[in-house]
């Protein structure tokens, strides 16, 4: 099992030390601001669950990438708990990448690879766009 301890360091501030033995800070009070807020974490480890998977792929895939940005917009539910709904992930390939090779990559991990993607998914629903730009 593994095991995160989380520490209240003041106001609605939290030092996360997570089973990895990094720590985050978190920030409940986005208007203080002094670190990320819980659920904005999520979107981040969602494209970087993803990249991780699509990269790999396509690299398997012989595919001549050279840049990998996803954007991760995210909406959520009006009335508590506020999860996200609807979340649409754009992938911004840049190389000479085959666009059925990227969405093969995309869909294997949105299906199998990415963990992230599979929890999120069953409390919201995930779309996806491809943008690719040839060198």
């Amino acid at each position: 099992m593994s095991t995160a301890k989380v520490s209240w360091t003041g106001a609605e501030e939290f030092d996360a030390l997570l089973p990895s033995g990094h720590t985050v800070h978190f920030d409940g009070d986005r208007k203080a601001n002094k670190g990320p807020g819980m659920m904005e974490i999520l979107l981040g480890a969602l494209g970087a669950c993803t990249s991780v998977d699509v990269v790999s792929i396509l690299q398997k895939k012989r595919q001549k990438l050279a840049a990998l940005e996803i954007l991760v917009n995210g909406e959520r539910a009006t009335e508590p708990p506020t999860i996200w709904t609807k979340i649409e992930l754009v992938y911004r390939i840049t190389g000479e990448v085959d666009e059925k090779a990227a969405r093969d990559a995309i869909e294997l991990s949105k299906g199998k690879y990415c963990s992230v993607s599979a929890m999120l998914g069953k409390a919201a629903e995930i779309t996806y766009r491809v943008e690719i730009v040839k060198m």
